[in-house]
């Protein structure tokens, strides 16, 4: 089991997202997971850098942490053929440490380009024509394809990497979770779900599995929750949610009535390392191996520390029981 650390764009200014990376790299996390959004879900949030730039000057500034996108859409801001020449050249220039994370998308990131926001099976045919189309590239020369949704016309990524990056497919129920198996490297989830990880490998999948386990670390419960509630409680709405709400605004005015009880009962919150373990185990007893800490708390320098000093080796003991 490998333990990542979330980069939230929505969240910090880009300089700042280049430090946490540094950061995470030296207290010893595995890899750096980066959101790559157009729009923060909040506007309180404030921030929405460019994660293909973010990610450029991480790959420079650090020497051994692997980056993933967590993840990116490849059908609608971006055709697919960039995505396929973006990814070749972060694998190029970070040292063949990087995987590409990709999903369906959320309208709040994809109507930004004008052209709407298909229903889910439309953009999951569009996800697998994109997938065909990435894969298609990094196979060397001139690629032309036609599909329902994305052609290519005589395309070819120049500069590829020796070995192509892995790529995860994210899922939040069977389709998806089929895609992964049939397209992917792995499978990229948000919640818990054993019967999630078992579609996916009933279907072929035996990769990667990653999972983002909300936190919130700060000195007192009360700091973290209030902190979590202030910036984080969108995602508390659930998937069907967070995929179809356009703005910020609009989540704002769905989150009105959240509460902080419902904070508590979805992230593990304050200073006492025991509840963030327990948070942690759950997604590795459903059948998850990358890990991806996304700490909401008011600090990300205290919770550095907290991983560094106190949640790292029991989080690596938990890991050498689940490997066991």
């Amino acid at each position: 089991m490998q333990i990542g650390y979330k980069l939230a764009t929505e969240a910090f200014g880009p300089n700042e997202l280049i430090r946490q990376a540094v950061r995470a790299e030296q207290v010893g996390f595995d890899f750096v997971d980066i959101s790559d959004h157009f729009h923060p879900w909040l506007d309180i949030q404030g921030h929405s850098p460019f994660t293909w730039t973010v990610f450029g000057a991480i790959a420079a500034r650090t020497e051994r942490i692997r980056l993933v996108t967590g993840v990116t859409c490849p059908t609608m801001r971006y055709h697919p053929a960039i995505i396929a020449q973006a990814a070749a050249t972060l694998a190029i220039v970070s040292g063949e440490r990087f995987t590409l994370g990709v999903g369906a998308g959320e309208r709040l990131n994809e109507h930004v380009v004008g052209q709407g926001f298909p229903n889910v099976r439309e953009r999951h045919a569009r996800l697998r024509e994109a997938l065909e189309i990435i894969r298609l590239l990094w196979q060397g020369g001139y690629r032309s394809y036609e599909g329902r949704y994305f052609r290519l016309e005589d395309a070819r990524v120049f500069d590829l990497p020796n070995q192509a990056p892995p790529i995860v497919v994210a899922a939040s129920g069977p389709a998806s979770a089929a895609i992964a198996a049939e397209l992917g490297d792995g499978m990229f989830a948000t919640e818990p779900k054993p019967d999630l990880v078992a579609v996916y490998q009933r279907a072929g999948g035996h990769g990667l599995r990653y999972a983002e386990v909300p936190l919130a670390w700060a000195p007192s419960e009360e700091q973290a929750v209030r902190a979590a509630w202030q910036t984080s409680r969108w995602a508390v709405t659930g998937w069907k949610v967070m995929s179809e709400l356009p703005n910020p605004i609009n989540f704002e005015a769905a989150t009105r009535t959240v509460t902080e009880d419902a904070i508590r009962q979805q992230f593990a919150v304050g200073p006492d390392p025991q509840a963030h373990v327990n948070a942690v185990r759950t997604y590795a007893d459903a059948g998850f191996d990358h890990l991806v800490l996304q700490n909401a708390g008011p600090d990300p320098d205290g919770f550095f520390d907290f991983y560094e000093t106190t949640l790292a080796e029991r989080l690596r003991a938990l890991a050498a029981v689940s490997v066991g």
